[in-house]
């Protein structure tokens, strides 16, 4: 005979998990460069200000601090964007738990010994090194495994950035006197290169899909392939002969070709979505750079800093923030048509920073160091905000319960 109440055994359920910021490779990685961008622009300020330039003498204070932003923050952004993208292109878990702690931790080491002990910058070298070659075989497996040989155009960007960089150590550590010249134009533009390859591909949807009118947008082949042979000859041009006249012609061509696709891309709709209007004027303040870069060889006033500036900051560093903040929501399984208010703050801050550190100088030559200290101030409030706003969103498990 059944007895009439049934007693189940304990249950053996795992408990739910609280903690998620090894899950998945935007987690961390998002939230170490945002914190990075902002202690070491920090950092940067200080000898700024106190005229105490790093412990390096192979080379310069300012090729210092471009490699910690090109090829620590930026490179930090690059994988947490390519370990996630490469698990949606292909369906295959890229790294997460411990082995994407080691890599993070490779990256981490790398900083901290060229942020307070740069003369050790062979043991940087190792570190970075490790990281570089560990994220090239993260993302490049799946990939290859799939046979998705279109995504081989995003891995040879990353293969050419770890050539970037060992570059540079090249001549931190004494091998070379061009290292660093070759490695912060090849980090700047390929980082450019590669957010207007990306761009290409999602903006269009992004907004069709984000905004309340109907919208349909279109890409032209020929202005995609003119914008990657325009960078890639203006990389070898500087890298080589250096020729003014031609980066002049090249500036102008990449500034106004860009700037016709984004003129496609338009509707009223995206002034109404923080997610895409910040990524937008990023976008289009890359298009400031390129202008200038190609004004400052006719007109006197014009610096190429200025250029490089608007490009970092304006453009690297508005299309990182724009990124993290949607894909730290999709991926967490909240609605990315909700994200937090403060996200309009991050972006305007950091818009701020481009035209304080860009325009003013331009407009008020005696107002420089003005400038630069709005600029640093208005990048650290960005970033510091969005690492406080997205801490809980980055290291909790998704909402929907889904693994990532």
């Amino acid at each position: 005979m059944q007895p009439l109440i049934q007693i189940s055994p304990p249950s053996r359920k795992r408990p739910a998990q609280v903690f998620a910021l090894l899950n998945l490779g935007f987690r961390p990685f998002f939230l170490v460069a945002a914190c990075f961008a902002a202690l070491s622009i920090g950092l940067w300020v200080w000898k700024y200000i106190t005229q105490s330039a790093p412990a390096l003498t192979t080379v310069s204070a300012s090729q210092w601090h471009a490699h910690e932003m090109l090829y620590g923050f930026a490179f930090a952004v690059i994988a947490g964007f390519l370990l996630t993208a490469v698990k949606n292109w292909t369906g295959i878990q890229t790294l997460h738990g411990r082995p994407l702690l080691g890599l993070v931790a490779c990256w981490a080491l790398a900083r901290g010994v060229m942020q307070f002990a740069p003369s050790q910058a062979a043991l940087a070298a190792l570190f970075d090194g490790v990281f570089n070659l560990w994220l090239l075989i993260a993302v490049a497996w799946p990939i290859i495994r799939v046979k998705q040989w279109r995504q081989l155009g995003v891995l040879s960007k990353i293969v050419l950035l770890t050539l970037g960089n060992l570059a540079f150590y090249a001549q931190a550590t004494g091998w070379t006197t061009q290292g660093a010249h070759v490695a912060i134009w090849t980090g700047l533009l390929l980082n450019i290169s590669l957010i207007l390859v990306i761009s290409r591909r999602i903006l269009p949807m992004f907004i069709e899909r984000g905004v309340k009118e109907e919208v349909t947008l279109k890409n032209s082949l020929w202005i995609d392939r003119l914008l990657m042979v325009c960078l890639a000859a203006l990389l070898i041009n500087i890298l080589t002969v250096n020729n003014q006249t031609l980066n002049l012609v090249l500036g102008l061509t990449i500034s106004l070709s860009a700037g016709f696709r984004l003129l496609r891309w338009h509707t009223p709709g995206i002034w109404q979505v923080p997610l895409l209007w910040s990524f937008y004027c990023g976008l289009w303040l890359i298009n400031l750079g390129f202008l200038l870069y190609a004004m400052s060889f006719v007109v006197p006033d014009i610096s190429v800093i200025l250029a490089i500036h608007c490009w970092a900051i304006g453009g690297i560093g508005v299309i990182t923030l724009a990124m993290m903040a949607r894909v730290s929501l999709g991926h967490t399984g909240r609605n990315i048509h909700q994200p937090p208010g403060s996200v309009v703050w991050i972006f305007s801050l950091v818009i701020f920073a481009t035209l304080s550190r860009v325009l003013l100088p331009i407009i008020f030559p005696e107002l420089y160091r003005l400038s630069v200290m709005l600029a640093a101030a208005s990048w650290i409030g960005a970033f510091g905000l969005f690492t406080i706003v997205y801490w809980p969103i980055l290291s909790k498990p998704r909402i929907d319960g889904s693994p990532g």
